[in-house]
This record gives structure tokens, sequence and C-alpha cells, in this order.
């Protein structure tokens, strides 16, 4: 009886020695990858961009570029991204808010291999005030959203290169 649990181990160590780690290089290639496809997606819905730098009254809750980012600014601006896109009614919107749910996933597994494990951001506390920017300019929200979450993403795209920081 003593003896089930190392017998149980013993038979499990030629299956548990062959596991591996997956390497960060490939995640971080992954999250790369994951990026133009988005970038690309954003492309062929061909809305008119917008300059990230141009002000839009009404719109001021949708991130635009920062020059530098850590994983967790990275992180927060994703999950307010994903979140304004939930709230658009488009189909396309969806697709893309489940790449940036993927993405999310992979800058997690790049921070936890660097010892700085993130916290889930969970986007804006309140957009409240969505309800009544969407109902008024629905497809302003989408072509401003669209196109700062484009330019945020060619941003990220650049500081993964860099090895960002927590």
């Amino acid at each position: 009886m003593r003896c089930a649990p190392l017998c149980q181990f013993l038979w499990l160590w030629p299956y548990l020695s062959y596991v591996q780690a997956v390497p960060i290089g490939k995640v971080q290639d992954d999250t790369k990858t994951l990026i133009k496809t988005i970038v690309t997606r954003i492309n062929d819905i061909s809305h008119t961009s917008v300059s990230s730098k141009q002000r839009v009254t009404g719109l001021d809750f949708i991130p635009g570029v920062h020059p530098v980012l850590s994983l967790s600014k990275m992180d927060q601006t994703l999950a307010i991204y994903q979140q304004i896109l939930t709230s658009l009614p488009s189909r396309n919107m969806i697709q893309i808010s489940n790449d940036l749910e993927n993405l999310r996933d992979l800058l997690h597994l790049l921070a936890s291999s660097k010892s700085c494990p993130l916290p889930w951001a969970n986007g804006l506390d309140s957009l409240a005030s969505l309800g009544s920017v969407l109902e008024a300019s629905l497809y302003s929200t989408e072509v401003v959203a669209l196109s700062r979450l484009q330019g945020s993403l060619q941003d990220m795209l650049q500081q993964l290169d860099l090895s960002p920081g927590c």
C-alpha cells in the first residue's frame, strides 16, 4: 500500500520527462504574428482612417497612441479596446475582439516569463456614456476605435522588439 504513490510516479516519469516548456521566443513570435493578423483584419474592413492626433469630440475615452508601453499598459489598453469593440454591433468586431483576448493571453505569458504576472485589466470602469455615443455616432466610434487600435497595435509591435518591462 505504501508503494502505490511511488509506483504511480515512477510509471508516469517517462511521460513527465518529455514535457517541455514553450520557448519564450516562440510566444513572442506568436504575439507579433497575432498583432499583424489583427492589423490586417482592420485593414480589410477598410474604413477611412483618422489621425491618432486628431481629437474627436465625445470619443476621448478611446485610447490613443502611447510612445512607451510596458506589458501591463499594453494589457490595459487592449482591455479597453476589447470592451469598446464588444459594444459595437458589427460582425467584424467579434473576431477582432476575440483576437484581442488571445493577444492579452499571450502578453500574460510573456509577463509571467519575466516573473511579473499581470493582474487582469478590466478596461474602463464605467462606459456609461458609450451607449449615448454609440446611439449618436456609431460609424464615427467604429472608425476612430479601429484607427486608434491599429496605431496602438503597431506601437506594441515595435515595443515587443525592445523587450518591454512589466
